[in-house]
């Protein structure tokens, strides 16, 4: 993927406007009224607790996502998009891996995300990875939530079944 770069940017960076805006229209186009994303605040995304990433090519975002700290050793995947047009070309899963690796270098030990029920491709992609379902931890019952028990930095072993 020459000329593409994954970036870690501020939540509150302009180049991560045009990725909440379509994530907000995604979600109201799948579930309508109910819909809404859960209201995190911009600053907990922010490192050495979190981080967001985003991936460019000449300036354009195509994929993004980001973590937060939730508990001791435990942090969250929030907000991960793939831009419509460039779907289905690795990139979510590119971002993916760069949220665990940061999560590992953060001292995390556990990953955990949700995905709501109409979204079989997110679904796939988790559990394709290692992700395997948890019960419910958020707001939304029907959300469909996962976990990851990451290595140590360093430790090829891979996620934990």
């Amino acid at each position: 993927m020459p000329g593409m770069e994954l970036r870690p940017v501020s939540a509150r960076d302009p180049l991560v406007a045009p990725l909440l805006a379509d994530l907000t229209r995604e979600y109201a186009a799948r579930y309508g009224e109910t819909g809404e994303m859960a209201t995190v605040a911009p600053e907990e995304f922010d490192p050495p607790a979190g981080t967001f990433l985003v991936l460019v090519d000449g300036g354009e975002v195509l994929a993004g996502g980001g973590l937060r700290r939730l508990d001791d050793g435990v942090c969250e995947v929030k907000r991960m998009w793939t831009a419509p047009g460039h779907r289905r070309k690795g990139y979510a899963s590119r971002v993916l891996t760069a949220l665990e690796d940061a999560a590992r270098a953060a001292g995390y030990r556990t990953l955990l995300l949700e995905t709501g029920p109409l979204q079989p491709e997110a679904y796939a992609l988790y559990t394709g990875r290692g992700y395997r379902r948890i019960p419910v931890y958020g707001r939304y019952h029907l959300a469909r939530a996962f976990r990851l028990d990451l290595d140590p930095p360093g430790d090829s072993a891979g996620p934990t079944p």
